[in-house]
């Protein structure tokens, strides 16, 4: 089986996204954008839900059309290149590189260590199966009263090793857990 990291920014009351699908809040200094982009080099793979890879397809495509910020710039031509999975039961293909699955349970099957960004539904999914090998959740530092929860009912509970904390810009902290 491959591995599986789960990267995920959240806000400090814990959501992915405020009350009105707003992400316009991650703080990605030059430590997390390095961070970042050492953990997806390091990946043979992107994973991704429907409703992630849809925003995301959306962007990276062509980011240095719309942003200037050095993050982006680093991270669109990598983003282009690396060979993405979606597990979707509606989207049938998707481009940039990308193989489309109806099942987590094909995931078994691809033989990739692979880094899930975002995506609650797809991480409850691989976490009730207890497919994902490491979290790392990146609490940013803002509020945002609602929204969607980071870890939605993963089904049972489950412990954790905390392997790593750090900040990263003097503002946002890296818990990295383990199964």
């Amino acid at each position: 089986m491959s591995r599986i990291v789960h990267f995920v920014h959240q806000s400090a009351d814990g959501f992915i996204h405020g009350p009105n699908g707003e992400f316009d809040w991650p703080v990605m200094g030059p430590e997390l954008s390095a961070h970042s982009e050492g953990l997806s080099n390091s990946a043979e793979a992107f994973l991704y839900g429907r409703v992630v890879w849809e925003l995301m397809s959306s962007y990276w495509p062509k980011a240095e059309e719309y942003s200037d910020h050095e993050h982006d710039l680093a991270f669109a031509p990598i983003w282009r290149d690396k060979p993405k999975v979606v597990v979707s039961r509606t989207l049938t293909a998707a481009e940039w590189n990308t193989r489309v699955v109806g099942d987590v349970a094909e995931l078994a099957g691809l033989g990739q260590d692979m880094v899930l960004f975002g995506g609650s539904d797809l991480a409850a999914s691989l976490t009730e199966r207890d497919l994902i090998d490491e979290y790392q959740v990146f609490v940013h530092p803002v509020v945002l009263g609602g929204g969607k929860p980071v870890f939605r009912d993963p089904g049972k509970r489950f412990a954790l090793r905390l392997v790593e904390s750090r900040v990263f810009d003097s503002q946002v902290v890296l818990l990295r857990y383990q199964r």
